[in-house]
């Protein structure tokens, strides 16, 4: 019998659809269903490591998890990491197959019809429910014709469609019927139900509103769903990093984490965890602030390590990181950002840019070699220093080696599920980079780093007692999927559910 469907669209990017598609994954779960998530085409520098070593978006992997299941490239066919304005690499069935413009790619997507939907059928097949994942908006009339991921993966399933508008952006109720009402026949057949979301404020004040929606285009709505502070699930969107993080540091018992902003930063969800944590507040900079120094500074990933390398000369920041770092502020570089901290950094393929080198930061003694395959894989290490056990994963094109026989950073004992013996990263006195996304994820090595870093800067550490009563916090998944709960009507969300 063939799975039931559902597809959760909006009225734009960064409405919520990523988030409410978790919290749907874990409700299906909470009732017994094997469900799983699928999205047939993301654009998204968050990408994440497969089991079997593939490349898919991160929001994809966080749905996995709220489905209870291992993540897998069916649940994302179709993945394009941007490098430019113009330009992104294709990564498709989690291999990366062209560096193509975007008049390119809408000529080469018809070259994905099939993959999309083999990839679903797959879920289709292995699943009891599967809950589909729209991408920016479904009304967004130049990109109608070759659509591979919203309503034509509507149609492709029949599957029945939930609309989703963001009311702290204002104008919710022209979101929602302007989307409405660009629709085909067909594809109006397909919503059965408009979900509002980020509401603060009285629900009652809403409901004159509600009620002329559904007089206006005669759909019910599922539900509101309220603003919810301190979200524990990753963000897919770099948008986020303009909506928030942004203050100075106002409260002398925190650690202030400075995180370089490229242009084109990925994998942004590594520093969350951070944020999550009560003695922390996140600063994302773009130039160099005048009057402070971080307590520690964070160099993150790019998609384009050599060109945002130039924008850290650029902008002044490379000064500032040197300035930091002869202060004995901590500076973590992650992927590319390790790869920035080096003394060079050699392109013979010119898989990065048109030049075959570039001088590094010169922070660390390494030699940074782009090489054509990328290693995509998850790891487990041991903190050298600690010997504190982490999980994490590697998507990186490159290859860094130390001139002097620098201290390793980690220890790695596992590879794609087998059992290996290597080292990754550099340790030297304040400055250390590694190739391994998520570390901060791992809660005890994150608690043990941001201690030594509040040692470092005259500020007493976090009780025990603290430690474990942060770590006993709910499941963020339940917590979410609870929120959707309280807020929706459960039966016609089951009725929308069984209408295919």
């Amino acid at each position: 019998m063939a799975a039931k469907v559902l597809m959760v669209q909006g009225t734009a990017s960064h409405v919520g659809k990523s988030v409410i598609v978790t919290a749907l994954c874990r409700h299906f779960k909470n009732q017994g269903y094997r469900v799983a998530p699928f999205k047939a085409q993301n654009m998204s520098n968050n990408s994440f490591s497969t089991p079997d070593g593939k490349e898919i978006g991160r929001a994809q992997a966080e749905q996995a998890r709220a489905c209870g299941i291992e993540p897998s490239v069916f649940m994302n066919p179709v993945l394009l990491k941007p490098s430019t304005d113009k330009m992104c690499q294709v990564v498709v069935m989690g291999k990366p197959v062209a560096e193509l413009s975007a008049m390119e790619f809408q000529k080469y997507k018809k070259n994905l019809v099939k993959i999309v939907r083999s990839a679903l059928d797959r879920l289709m097949q292995e699943n009891d429910c599967v809950v589909i994942e729209g991408a920016g908006s479904p009304a967004e009339i130049n990109l109608k014709k070759g659509d591979i991921v919203n309503m034509a993966v509507a149609k492709m399933v029949q599957s029945p469609v939930i609309l989703v508008g963001d009311i702290d952006k204002g104008g919710v109720f022209a979101q929602l019927v302007g989307t409405y009402q660009i629709l085909q026949p067909e594809e109006k057949r397909l919503v059965k139900a408009f979900l509002i979301n980020k509401f603060r404020g009285d629900r009652k004040i809403l409901d004159p509103g509600l009620r002329w929606i559904e007089k206006k285009t005669g759909k019910k709505i599922l539900g509101v769903i309220p603003f919810i502070p301190n979200l524990r699930i990753a963000q897919e969107d770099s948008v986020i990093l303009e909506e928030s993080h942004n203050g100075h540091k106002n409260d002398q018992s925190k650690i202030l984490v400075e995180v370089v902003r490229f242009p084109r930063i990925s994998n942004f969800t590594d520093f969350e965890s951070l944020s999550k944590e009560p003695d922390v507040q996140i600063r994302y900079i773009d130039r160099p602030p005048r009057h402070s120094l971080p307590d520690l500074l964070i160099l993150p990933g790019t998609k384009s390590t050599m060109a945002d390398l130039e924008f850290l000369k650029a902008s002044g920041l490379a000064h500032y990181l040197k300035r930091c770092v002869r202060a004995e502020v901590p500076l973590v570089g992650i992927c590319g950002g390790y790869q920035m901290l080096g003394e060079r950094l050699l392109d013979p393929h010119h898989l990065e840019s048109k030049t075959n080198e570039s001088e590094g930061l010169g922070l660390v003694p390494s030699i940074t070699v782009f090489e054509k395959k990328k290693r995509v894989a998850q790891v487990k290490a041991v903190h050298v220093e600690s010997g504190i056990e982490i999980e994490g994963y590697e998507i990186h094109m490159g290859c860094t080696q130390g001139r002097n026989g620098q201290k390793p950073l980690f220890k790695i004992v596992e590879r794609h599920g087998m059992a290996i013996e290597d080292y990754d990263g550099i340790s030297e006195t304040s400055v250390f980079g590694t190739y391994i996304h998520g570390l901060f994820d791992n809660a005890e090595f994150r608690r043990y780093f941001l201690d030594q870093v509040r040692q470092r800067s005259g500020l007493s550490t976090i009780p025990q007692a603290e430690n474990k009563k942060i770590a006993g916090s709910p499941n963020p998944y339940d917590a979410l999927s609870h929120v959707l709960e309280k807020n929706i009507d459960k039966n016609f969300l089951e009725k929308i559910l069984c209408s295919r």
